[in-house]
């Protein structure tokens, strides 16, 4: 990765942990789950708004924790509303794996949501932080199978 790029990922990073979107309750979630990672204190409580067909209508968060879970919690919301349940799995899938270092299937994702993954992907060189970029994202595999609570413990 070139540094102008790095360097551009890092002001995504630092602007969605500094000015969070989707940060507030969904009065009508029909999806939720607290998130928890002890590791470093992060907590977030999550919202979903899914409709009878499975599509994402609105994804929100409140909580607090380190500029990456804030920010991975805030480019998540962003990439989910109009995605489908499946989608949100495939996009989940692809930010563990890019995350973790493992090769990442980016067929049939679209390009914003992967550019936006490559920005978190980085924490791959910092292991203890790589759960607080994905704590979001396994709190709403949680709040999807309807499990209140989850914990990167």
């Amino acid at each position: 990765m070139t540094d102008d790029l790095r360097d551009l990922y890092q002001d995504l990073i630092l602007d969605h942990g500094k000015r969070p979107r989707n940060f507030r309750a969904i009065d009508n979630a029909n999806h939720h789950a607290l998130g928890h990672n002890p590791l470093c204190g992060d907590k977030i409580d999550l919202f979903v708004a899914v409709d009878e067909a499975g599509i994402i209508q609105d994804v929100a968060f409140q909580g607090s924790g380190c500029a990456i879970s804030v920010a991975s919690a805030s480019m998540m919301t962003e990439m989910l509303k109009g995605k489908t349940e499946a989608e949100a799995a495939k996009l989940f899938d692809y930010l563990h794996h890019s995350c973790t270092g493992k090769p990442a299937d980016e067929t049939g994702l679209d390009e914003d949501a992967v550019d936006r993954i490559k920005a978190l992907a980085g924490v791959r060189d910092y292991p203890i932080r790589v759960k607080c970029a994905t704590l979001a994202w396994h709190t709403l595999q949680s709040a999807l199978k309807s499990k209140a609570k989850v914990s990167t413990e």
